[in-house]
């Protein structure tokens, strides 16, 4: 891969904001996670491959990784059993070319993404970790994440909420209402140096932490973990609702082309 020119804003100590181009020639990888099943999709397969219009969702997100000019490899995580059907009826016949391995995942969302991140090549620099089902991340949004995990060491994506946020107690009486500009929905990808993500990885692996996501893992670890904005588009289909919000995202998106 040439140099690539990606921009990114950023700000350094004094919070100062500035506005600088990165190049940055490491190697990336993405990691997509797609090991989850359909639970709340009400069904008993693998929501990744529900279709949304004419492809599996999981295909949807694949493609947007394989035409970014950036990204160098994809690792894929799929559930225990499914190797074969995915290289098969995604791999395949999308052409993922940048597909190098299919890896399966394990018990937890962390189990999958250790698995994922350990399969990624030796000359990999910047690891990208993606929800498969989550199908309208965009060439800008990979961007930003590279060039400020390249700044930082890690970076994650989110939104700034739009509804008031109450905590509640055990009985489900409110006892806190925190402020809403300080609160973010979290969103993919997830982007880290190499050696920072293996690490917490084996820190969380030492002392059997449980997490939701992999950026608290870099918190335990002490380390800072940057915020840049996403979209609100850029949603995970995991009900049946999301997936008519998911059709209108990608019916407005043909539109406009």
């Amino acid at each position: 891969m040439g140099n690539q020119e990606i921009e990114a804003s950023k700000k350094i100590e004094g919070n100062q904001e500035v506005g600088q181009k990165q190049k940055f020639s490491g190697k990336v990888s993405a990691v997509i996670v797609a090991a989850g099943k359909g639970k709340r999709m009400e069904q008993d397969y693998n929501k990744q491959y529900i279709h949304l219009e004419n492809k599996p969702i999981v295909a949807h997100t694949l493609l947007q990784f394989e035409s970014h000019e950036t990204i160098d490899e994809i690792i894929i995580v799929v559930a225990k059993g499914e190797v074969e059907f995915c290289k098969e009826n995604i791999v395949e016949r999308y052409n993922l070319s940048k597909v190098r391995k299919i890896v399966e995942g394990g018990t937890e969302r962390y189990h999958s993404v250790h698995n994922g991140i350990k399969a990624v090549s030796q000359q990999c620099d910047v690891i990208l970790i993606h929800d498969g089902a989550r199908p309208f991340v965009t060439g800008d949004i990979i961007n930003e994440s590279i060039a400020s995990a390249n700044v930082y060491g890690c970076s994650i994506v989110g939104m700034p909420v739009k509804d008031t946020i109450k905590i509640i107690n055990e009985e489900g009486f409110v006892k806190d209402t925190p402020k809403r500009e300080n609160l973010w929905l979290v969103q993919t990808p997830q982007t880290f140096k190499k050696e920072i993500i293996l690490r917490a990885h084996e820190k969380r692996e030492a002392e059997n932490l449980s997490v939701t996501d992999d950026a608290m893992l870099v918190e335990a670890l002490g380390g800072r973990v940057k915020m840049i904005k996403g979209s609100y588009e850029n949603i995970k289909i995991t009900t049946p609702e999301d997936l008519e919000i998911g059709q209108a995202i990608l019916k407005r998106r043909k539109g406009n082309r």
